[in-house]
């Protein structure tokens, strides 16, 4: 997109009926034969939810069209281009070699509209805005992070989104958010993943096992408890670290019934159905049935910042990681660095949560 008239005339026609205008200095560049010229965003939505999740169903679920009209726009787009995309005698589908090409085309596509739809709204606010993807259960870490927000970027309007653990990576790469905290996370490579900080999980057990238990609790005690975790198709990567702390404490945990919600999870435990680990500052209905204890060994759940390698978006990474550096510096208790430039408390940076937009 060239200029700030055809920037403005890509929004404006995205808005309207979705249609990615032709181009000559665009990722399809006009020409003899087929330019691209009727491919539309809905098509290239389309096929990036079917190459991330290789099943044609799960894509629509995760972007709530029907299944037959999500084939359709992709055999459209199949059209267009003039070669096939996918793979559809193996299942899972496969992307084919010009599939695999288009893919980081087509992703960057959407997220230049995303970034000029996001440009245009914060001309319109006339202040830089962080849109923050957060965690549950980051109690008082989060007021330190606003806290610094407040003292190094005065000027910054940060807008919190609580988006799903499985949706937050999605949307830093789409450009959706600028960067986000996410628990253990795997790399990736088109995105930056750096250590913020790693935090203990706490296991919730009957009252009446405290007084043999102790301060803490040994996991090995735990052996012949059903443990209440939720299924791995959840949350693979928290379901196998807990797993494996049990195994290096020398037992195979005993699976009880799955954990499902906080309540009526704690709720069971303390009739002496089992134990359970919880975020250490995860919000819990209030029981005299339940205890929470650290554990020996520890399980430590690392918190890392994930955010885009865009120049646009980078330094709000950057300042993330230093926001959380001085949280962790509150939580120990110590004296967190000021920041490096001479900057004063804020009170007026806003802070916009996403149920008030």
């Amino acid at each position: 997109m060239c200029g700030t008239t055809d920037h403005r005339r890509s929004v404006d026609l995205y808005l309207s009926r979705g249609t990615c205008p032709r181009t000559t200095h665009g990722v399809f560049p006009a020409g003899p034969g087929r330019d691209g010229a009727g491919m539309e965003l809905r098509q290239l939505e389309c096929f990036v939810g079917v190459a991330e999740e290789l099943n044609f169903r799960r894509a629509s679920e995760r972007l709530h069209i029907v299944q037959p009209t999500i084939s359709l726009h992709i055999q459209r787009l199949e059209r267009e281009i003039g070669a096939p995309l996918f793979d559809r005698s193996t299942r899972p589908v496969r992307l084919t070699q010009a599939g695999r090409r288009f893919l980081p085309e087509a992703r960057e596509v959407l997220a230049a509209v995303r970034r000029s739809i996001h440009v245009a709204r914060e001309r319109e606010d006339e202040r830089p805005t962080f849109r923050l993807g957060t965690v549950t259960a980051l109690g008082e870490r989060l007021d330190w992070i606003l806290e610094y927000f407040a003292l190094r970027r005065p000027d910054l309007l940060v807008d919190l989104r609580p988006v799903p653990s499985g949706e937050r990576v999605r949307q830093v790469r789409e450009g959706t958010i600028d960067a986000a905290l996410v628990r253990l996370g795997r790399g990736e490579p088109d995105l930056i993943m750096t250590p913020a900080w790693a935090e203990p999980l706490a296991v919730a057990l009957p009252q009446d096992l405290e007084a043999a238990c102790g301060p803490v609790v040994a996991l090995r005690d735990l052996a012949d408890l059903p443990m209440r975790i939720m299924p791995r198709e959840h949350n693979a990567e928290f379901h196998d670290r807990v797993l494996a702390a049990c195994r290096e404490a020398g037992f195979d945990p005993v699976m009880g019934k799955p954990f499902t919600s906080i309540q009526d999870t704690l709720a069971e435990i303390g009739r002496g159905t089992g134990w359970t680990v919880l975020y250490p500052h995860a919000p819990v209905a209030s029981t005299a049935r339940v205890t929470r204890l650290p554990a020996d060994p520890g399980i430590l759940v690392p918190v890392h910042v994930i955010g885009s390698v865009r120049p646009d978006a980078a330094w709000k990474s950057l300042l993330l990681l230093e926001a959380c550096a001085y949280a962790e510096e509150r939580a120990g208790l110590g004296t967190p660095a000021q920041p490096s430039h001479d900057l004063s408390p804020a009170p007026s940076t806003l802070v916009r949560s996403a149920g008030s937009r």
